[in-house]
């Protein structure tokens, strides 16, 4: 009795793994529904660009993925830089009030933090870190981080543990999906999301990233 109670508490956990994925490419509710049949149960379109405006097809993927029936649609912001872009809090509030009127939302946040033109003062990336943060929360959104050691260490620190109570999407390609490769940094001990491959042709013919849930 106890094996078989140990096996049935083995399958249950197991079954409890959950895939998903993440694109920046046009997809339809049709494409969403075969994706959801196809066992994906989330996935994070692009809302925002590294350029400075909003991703319109992103927040249509957004609607189109809960119109498909998919509940867990998240979103993430690839944050713009340069001197011309918006401030840190307005790349977020734009983007919440754009998902807002399309009469969608997301369930995550994501804040995509690696590296792509981030100064190399840490305490000023830090302070926009955390202006992006506290936008989003001001708003009662939830939100999370998504980076990696190699980023985290060169844009921040590997000392800079100020955002380790939020949940962290690990992006490493190492085409396991687990986290068994996962090294601590900013305080975060595990991850909540690992993208384990990237660019790929994906479920449904759809170019994207592949992410695990455990």
């Amino acid at each position: 009795m106890k094996l078989l109670v140990s096996v049935l508490l083995f399958v249950g956990v197991a079954s409890a793994a959950r895939n998903g994925i993440d694109f920046i490419q046009p997809v339809t509710v049709a494409t969403f529904q075969c994706i959801k049949n196809a066992g994906y149960s989330f996935v994070i379109p692009r809302v925002f660009t590294s350029v400075g405006t909003l991703d319109h097809t992103g927040i249509n993927n957004v609607k189109n993925a809960r119109a498909a029936g998919l509940t867990d649609v998240d979103g993430y912001i690839f944050p713009c830089l340069s001197a011309s872009c918006p401030s840190a809090a307005n790349q977020v509030k734009t983007t919440l009030d754009a998902i807002k009127s399309a009469g969608t939302k997301v369930s995550t946040l994501w804040l995509d933090i690696e590296r792509l033109a981030w100064p190399a003062n840490h305490v000023s990336n830090r302070a926009f870190i955390e202006a992006m943060v506290k936008e989003a929360q001001a708003y009662g959104q939830q939100v999370g981080i998504y980076s990696n050691y190699y980023n985290w260490q060169d844009i921040v620190g590997l000392d800079y543990t100020g955002q380790s109570n939020l949940m962290l999407w690990w992006a490493t390609y190492d085409g396991i999906k687990d986290f068994s490769k996962f090294t601590p940094f900013g305080g975060w001990t595990r991850p909540t999301i690992h993208q384990w491959q990237g660019t790929t042709t994906g479920p449904c013919g759809v170019s994207v990233d592949m992410n695990y849930v455990p």
